[in-house]
């Protein structure tokens, strides 16, 4: 019989050294004090926090986020919402849109068993909607999606008046606001190009708010913002919930993002490591045991966070090249790396291990792993 402790990166009380590699590692002391400072951000900016489950794809993490103050969580997936109201989540927007007759089924068999909204930025999608929430006797709330600069998903703000008269004549739905997500502000790293953007983005945001309350409707509920915006978004009055993901973790990227006293968004630090172990060492370099299949580099390598004095120079499907010029790294020596983006990095392992004290406090799974459509 298999021993299933085998298939785990670690055992509750192992010591560092324990831990099989590469594996996902979360500070605990630095994890709690990041959820604990989004919740006091929100409290203090009087937003609502709806935490972006996209980063970690984890129950257990979603439930501590809410615990904490959070009044629901954000999905990007229908099955990925799924996994989490599985283990508990009460509360989820999917911030994007829903196509095909199977994925509607699924969020309508979703909503009859949590709170659940979704997005919207087609007449065909809100038509697709109404059918299945009105044959399944339920009213679903369906929020308009604009284009507040992204250039991705939602529909121009000119439209969305009309999106949002077709929603709220629609049997079975109800209008339930405005989605402005601006994702690619969060990455902006100067501060004065990143409120320039933001400006032209609040500006768009209000008016379309503006223009569908003037057409009769309440629009009450205006959500998005990120880690790298929540605080310019969240203090302008125009956002009412902000969806805030990354903070919790931080990686290479965000690190690179400043505010105005050079300091990275929120006072946020990092608490998410991908930990490694030598395997190889010539002169000069050595190799870690933590490739591509362990971190992502669509926002760069991975930078090395411990030990000093050594970088990472290139990944590939199983190794991690390293430059060590002091000669200092051993064979089964633990380097510590900050993945270069960590929402899709969480999505490659099974596991999160949580440490205090150097030992390993909990393993939490990453629940809605491969959770894509």
């Amino acid at each position: 019989m298999p021993n299933m402790s085998e298939d785990l990166p670690a055992r509750i009380g192992d010591p560092l050294a324990d831990i099989q590699t590469p594996a996902l590692i979360i500070d605990l002391d630095v994890f709690e004090a990041n959820v604990a400072l989004m919740a006091d951000h929100a409290a203090h900016l009087g937003v609502d926090l709806r935490a972006h489950a996209k980063t970690h794809k984890s129950a257990d993490i979603a439930l501590r986020q809410m615990a904490a103050g959070a009044v629901g969580i954000c999905c990007q997936k229908v099955s990925e919402a799924r996994a989490l109201v599985d283990q508990g989540v009460t509360d989820v927007l999917i911030a994007n849109e829903v196509v095909g007759p199977r994925k509607m089924m699924q969020l309508i068999a979703l909503a009859q068993r949590a709170r659940v909204a979704v997005c919207a930025d087609h007449p065909e999608q809100v038509a697709a909607l109404s059918a299945a929430a009105e044959g399944a006797g339920l009213t679903l709330d369906v929020l308009v999606e604009i284009d507040c600069g992204s250039h991705r998903c939602g529909v121009r703000p000119s439209e969305a008046v009309a999106l949002a008269l077709a929603i709220d004549a629609a049997p079975g739905l109800w209008f339930g606001g405005l989605q402005s997500y601006y994702g690619a502000a969060q990455h902006i790293y100067d501060p004065v190009a990143r409120a320039a953007a933001l400006a032209t983005s609040l500006a768009i945001t209000a008016e379309t708010r503006d223009a569908i309350r003037a057409a009769g409707l309440a629009c009450d509920r205006i959500t998005g913002a990120g880690t790298g915006t929540f605080e310019t978004e969240g203090a302008s009055g125009v956002y009412t919930e902000i969806q805030a993901g990354s903070y919790v973790f931080m990686d290479v990227d965000y690190n690179r993002v400043r505010t105005d006293t050079n300091a990275a968004p929120g006072g946020f630090r990092q608490s998410l490591f991908v930990l490694s172990s030598v395997m190889s060492v010539t002169a000069g370099r050595a190799v870690c045991d933590a490739g591509l299949k362990a971190s992502s580099i669509d926002s760069g390598l991975p930078v090395v966070h411990m030990p000093e004095g050594v970088s990472c120079i290139g990944l590939s499907d199983e190794h991690g090249s390293l430059d060590d010029p002091s000669g200092r790294l051993r064979l089964d020596d633990r380097v510590w790396l900050i993945p270069g983006h960590c929402d899709p990095t969480c999505n490659l392992h099974d596991w999160y291990v949580g440490i205090r004290d150097g030992r390993v406090e909990a393993l939490w799974p990453v629940t809605a792993r491969g959770k894509l459509f």
